[in-house]
């Protein structure tokens, strides 16, 4: 089986979330999981200076750009080019080109093997840091190629489910 690989592909300027949403719901629909891993939409956070208030804004670093985790073949390139506000394929023709270890590093993107974790779906766990520091949930799904756990939380009275990184969770005994 082949590997999977960062492709881009290029969307309607302003259309990247509505795009990720789109292919997630067509992954989950058509059972594409094992071919199409993971979609991105880069972002980072600056600093915005606005009639003197500093204010703190998450922005696209590529807007127009969509990266895309998956095994290239004829269904997942037919998904992606085919979903509503997607033009193509970053490369020449009708060619994806793959990222190279070096861009996908500077993206910030791991290419690493998953770390191993003593934790599992069920395991309740305490969170050691970041936003939901010292908060006690139980694991309800795992996503290893994210090195994520997703916990819920209970926020204005209600669940809510909270994605945490592997380094940030600790089992409880």
């Amino acid at each position: 089986m082949a590997e999977a690989q960062w492709y881009v592909a290029h969307t309607y300027s302003g259309y990247e979330n509505k795009v990720k949403a789109t292919i997630e719901k067509t992954v989950e629909n058509r059972h594409l999981e094992e071919q199409i891993l993971e979609v991105r939409v880069p972002q980072m956070d600056v600093t915005e200076l606005k009639n003197g208030v500093r204010k703190q804004v998450t922005k696209k670093m590529f807007p127009g750009y969509v990266l895309i985790n998956m095994i290239m073949n004829d269904d997942t390139w037919y998904v992606v080019r085919n979903t509503r506000g997607v033009t193509g394929f970053v490369g020449p023709g009708s060619k994806p080109v793959p990222l190279t270890e070096m861009e996908m590093h500077s993206l910030g993107i791991q290419t690493d093997i998953p770390i191993e974790v003593n934790f599992g779906e069920g395991d309740t766990i305490t969170v050691k840091g970041g936003v939901w520091k010292d908060t006690v949930g139980v694991i309800t799904a795992m996503n290893p190629g994210k090195q994520t756990v997703t916990i819920n939380v209970e926020m204005f009275g209600r669940e809510t489910p909270v994605e945490i990184s592997f380094a940030e969770v600790q089992k409880m005994n």
